[in-house]
């Protein structure tokens, strides 16, 4: 009989679990990385107790929450090193990086920034800027990306990718996607009109009448 009743104890430990998950996603996306661990045990409908006791650390939790964008990330670095065309393969991580950002705030702090509780992701952004030089080396010696490129350019278009996180939630991704493309176009050694790809639609970011040409 002992051994039947644990199992739904255990049951309920792992539904409170992902449930903690569920909402620290909700909330650190939403709010980023600076969002208290008490929203999260709120969200979630559980104590601040039983938030620690399975995640100890803001730390913990942080990892636990994004671990599936760190693997997509790392599948994103891996294609592009494997793709045979190194501009088409730049142009995806940049895609797909962008991206993985518009979806959560929490994700873009933990990739962008040193708070403590994201230490663990520290490895993640060295190993992918270091895959994004490596591709980009690829791309410049084909002679489709800028000669005066450096990694550095990333680094800066993500900051300011960051302000996507103040539109509404809705149009993130739109607005993601053509941020990146108009800085795919301005990374691309000697742009031509006739070669450029087409722009994703643009995302309604605010509600006044565009203006009238003359």
């Amino acid at each position: 009989m002992t051994g039947h009743s644990s199992h739904p104890a255990r049951s309920d430990a792992r539904d409170n679990r992902a449930r903690m998950v569920e909402a620290a996603s909700a909330v650190f996306g939403d709010e980023g990385l600076g969002a208290p661990m008490r929203e999260v045990a709120r969200r979630a409908g559980v104590g601040p107790a039983t938030l620690y006791r399975h995640f100890p650390t803001k730390r913990a939790l942080i990892a636990e929450t994004f671990a599936a964008q760190r693997r997509a990330c790392h599948t994103a670095v891996r294609d592009a090193l494997a793709d045979p065309d190194p501009w088409q393969g730049f142009r995806d991580l940049v895609e797909r990086i962008c991206e993985l950002h518009a979806h959560s705030r929490g994700f873009a702090d933990a990739f962008m920034t040193a708070y403590p509780e994201a230490a663990d992701f520290a490895a993640d952004r060295e190993h992918t800027l270091r895959a994004v030089t490596e591709v980009a080396r690829r791309a410049q010696r084909a002679g489709r990306l800028r000669p005066d490129f450096v990694v550095d350019d990333l680094i800066l278009m993500l900051m300011a990718h960051r302000g996507i996180q103040d539109a509404p939630p809705a149009t993130r991704l739109t607005a993601s996607r053509r941020f990146a493309a108009y800085l795919i176009e301005a990374f691309r050694a000697a742009p031509d009109a006739g070669t450029s790809t087409p722009l994703p639609p643009a995302a309604r970011l605010h509600h006044a009448p565009p203006p009238t040409l003359p």
